[in-house]
């Protein structure tokens, strides 16, 4: 997997720009100024834009495209911080006479150095990537190290990886010429007006072992220094933590851990562009990373994916996770979004100027709290406030709570919570700094005493709406609505009220309106909401908002109003009809969905294969037999692990998911390719395949059309991209298969807790 773009912070020397025309082969380096001139890349966190979340290396990483990101990041997100505009992966395509990388003419007609300075223009800064070692074409060709007699040959060890990708070679840093070579490379970077370089690949230390990059590191650390030129070096990714010290000596930041990016698109989409589990597996890393780092050298999470709705593959509330978790840990704030299609809902959570104080702060959070659906994390600030974050990992609202002195505030009978989001102002009792927060969301809150002389502020409460995740049409669900004061006054006159989609309904089942709630009190609302009896789509996500009005005493005796708000989602699923049954063997509960002849499954599960048989299968029971042709058409997988697998299915009892035996699949992985997999052993397990089970064959493409048809005890599997034209996969025995058999589709994500949706239409099963 591709590591995406970081950037890293040194003490250098500032020097003057150079034109923007110089020739990649020819150009010389800089003048050195005096030392008085020396200066720092900025202590605080780096914040920008990288080109490797949204564009990869397809058709818009080109000159024309960079700037179009550019002009959005000069209109729209500059004046807020943002600044870096960096070129991932996918900028060179040659090397120049040197043995260094250089533009691809194709993409950057008028070359990098007049990008850089187009940027400049704009008042924002060009980064560039690039892996460490020698290319191996430059070792090839054994071409001369720009200044001195010497040549690649005479530096490179062949035999060696020069990074953790094994594309180049490693440098032999005890050979004469080689920290010219990276000198001559940083020389080159400074010419063109680069003002940050990732650095990816780079391998982990623990002494001089295949991958092991601190050698290069530092002399890039010192080349850096040498060209006078202010270079933020970032290192990418999953780095050593034992290792820390050097990247801390060497670098300006570091990659805590992999890609952020979930790889989770069809047909070569960049979007989604992440998913949930790839950003809550970033708690942990904020806890264990916290020790290191700070200003001007900081822990990487890498980017933040907010920018594009829908197309983020996170939920608003999970984008505000996100940014908040990354704010408290002064992590870069690089985008990996399409700037050029920015999403007006998140440019608002963006350019919250009070949430990007808490990211440049440059102090690294704390891990106070953790259990299995909470996290909390704080940071004392330079004034005394400490900044908290109450994050809800778990499926459901809940009340997030802390105790004050575990953040590291000083004891005190009340305190002022800033909302950072919402940016309202609460008071709280001394107890506790809590929160309603919806699933996967956030509060985030600068926090201090409440000052004695200082008139009473509204008091700190929250409304935590649930319901059941999943409804069908048709059917009720009860929805609660707590509302909770932490405050230090009563507040009065409370009404819950619950807004439903149209179509929907929602009904009382409780009292709604409270007289009033103390502080430390909490009170229930609950509803009947029900569905509406059809639906047009398979599996839409349904948002139920509550709202809570109330009245509190200010200074003067006098009531003033004060609302809380919560919300929860559920999808609406529409019952499968005859002659379809549905069954699921997920540790967790499958859905089920038919609208017209649209079938959905949305199911975890480990795998099929093997010992593991966890699937969510919509089947038609006894409709395979010998002669028999069962087709489906594959209109898409949404899905958070690659090797998840959807299609066909046949078993002489599908719900029999530990031992049923004639067991055949055919299908299609939208991220691995096609396959079919059986058990020729006849013990009920997948045994044998097209491929080696987690991989497939032939590019895949969504939709796709999936065949299995069955002569005697014989299956051939068959997959189509137009439906026309058909590429057979396999044809094996099947013993073990009785004369009649279950059949239909199915889907499991390979991935425990995170469910895939599978989408299907056009089944049928015939005689032939």
């Amino acid at each position: 997997m591709h590591a995406k773009l970081t950037r890293c912070l040194l003490p250098v020397l500032l020097s003057l720009g150079l034109a923007a025309g110089v020739s990649p082969a020819t150009a010389s380096p800089p003048p050195v100024p005096p030392p008085d001139a020396a200066a720092q890349v900025s202590p605080t966190p780096p914040m920008g834009w990288s080109s490797w979340s949204a564009l990869r290396e397809g058709g818009s990483l080109t000159e024309d495209g960079i700037k179009a990101q550019a002009r959005v990041m000069h209109d729209k997100l500059q004046r807020y911080g943002y600044r870096y505009i960096n070129i991932d992966a996918g900028w060179s395509d040659h090397l120049d006479a040197y043995g260094r990388d250089t533009w691809d003419t194709t993409r950057f007609p008028d070359g990098i150095p007049a990008l850089a300075a187009y940027l400049h223009g704009l008042g924002l800064k060009l980064g560039i990537y690039l892996t460490p070692g020698v290319p191996i074409e430059a070792y090839q060709k054994n071409l001369p190290i720009q200044g001195t007699p010497y040549h690649i040959q005479d530096i490179a060890d062949p035999t060696q990886p020069g990074n953790t990708n094994n594309d180049n070679y490693r440098i032999d840093f005890s050979k004469p010429g080689a920290q010219e070579y990276v000198q001559s490379y940083a020389d080159l970077f400074a010419s063109w007006g680069v003002d940050y370089i990732k650095m990816d690949f780079v391998g982990p230390g623990g002494g001089v072992v295949p991958g092991d990059q601190r050698p290069d590191m530092q002399a890039w650390h010192q080349a850096i220094v040498a060209t006078g030129r202010p270079m933020h070096l970032e290192l990418s990714n999953s780095l050593s933590m034992a290792d820390a010290a050097t990247w801390e000596a060497t670098s300006n930041g570091w990659r805590t851990g992999g890609d952020i990016e979930c790889y989770c698109g069809v047909n070569g989409s960049s979007t989604p562009l992440t998913s949930w589990q790839k950003v809550s597996g970033r708690f942990d890393q904020v806890a264990a990373w916290q020790p290191y780092g700070g200003p001007g050298a900081f822990n990487d999470y890498d980017s933040i994916e907010v920018g594009n709705g829908d197309d983020d593959g996170l939920s608003p509330d999970e984008r505000q996770t996100q940014l908040s978790l990354w704010s408290l840990a002064a992590s870069p704030l690089l985008l990996g979004t399409d700037l050029t299609r920015l999403d007006a809902a998140d440019l608002a959570l963006l350019t919250n100027r009070d949430v990007i104080a808490v990211d440049q702060d440059a102090v690294n959070a704390s891990r106070v709290s953790s259990t299995a659906t909470t996290q909390v994390f704080a940071k004392p600030e330079p004034n005394g406030d400490v900044v908290v974050g109450l994050f809800n990992t778990g499926t459901a609202a809940q009340t997030v709570s802390v105790d004050p002195g575990a953040t590291g505030l000083p004891p005190s009978s009340a305190y002022r919570l800033d909302n950072l989001w919402t940016h309202q102002v609460t008071r709280s009792s001394g107890s506790a700094v809590a929160a309603s927060v919806p699933a996967h969301g956030v509060a985030l809150f600068r926090v201090r005493p409440w000052a004695a002389d200082r008139a009473p502020a509204r008091p700190q409460t929250g409304l935590a709406v649930t319901a059941a995740p999943t409804l069908m049409t048709g059917q009720d669900t009860t929805a609660t609505a707590d509302f909770t004061n932490w405050g230090t006054t009563a507040a009065t006159q409370v009404h819950v009220a619950l807004a439903v989609p149209q179509g929907w309904a929602a009904a009382p089942l409780s009292p709604t309106s409270f007289a009033s709630v103390a502080p430390g009190e909490t009170v229930h609302a609950t509803y009947r909401v029900t569905a509406p009896a059809s639906v047009d789509r398979l599996f839409p996500t349904v948002r139920l908002d509550g709202t809570a009005g109330f009245r509190w005493k200010n200074g003067n005796g006098a009531d003033s109003t004060g609302s809380a708000a919560g919300h929860t989602s559920l999808l609406l699923g529409a019952p499968v009809g005859t002659p379809f049954r549905t069954f699921g063997s997920t540790p967790e509960p499958a859905n089920f969905s038919q609208v017209g002849s649209a079938l959905s499954i949305r199911a975890a599960g480990s795998d099929v294969y093997g010992s593991k048989n966890e699937y969510g299968a919509v089947y038609v029971p006894g409709a395979e037999h010998d002669g028999s042709t069962t087709t489906v058409r594959v209109t898409w997988q949404q899905y958070q692990n690659s090797g998840a697998k959807t299609g066909i299915i046949v078993r002489n009892d599908v719900t029999r998911a530990a031992d049923s035996p004639g067991f055949v699949t055919v299908g299609v992985s939208a991220k691995k390719g096609y396959f079919m997999q059986w058990d020729a052993n006849g013990d009920g397990r997948l045994d044998s395949g097209t491929a080696a089970n987690g991989s497939g064959v032939g590019k895949p493409v969504l939709p796709s059309w999936i065949r299995l048809v069955r002569s005697g005890t014989s299956y051939t599997g068959y997959y189509s991209t137009d439906g026309a034209t058909w590429t057979a996969l396999s044809t094996a025995n099947v013993p073990s298969a009785a004369a009649t058999q279950d059949v239909g589709v199915f889907g499991t994500a390979r991935n425990p807790g995170y469910p895939s949706q599978d989408d299907f239409d056009s089944f049928s099963t015939s005689a032939g």
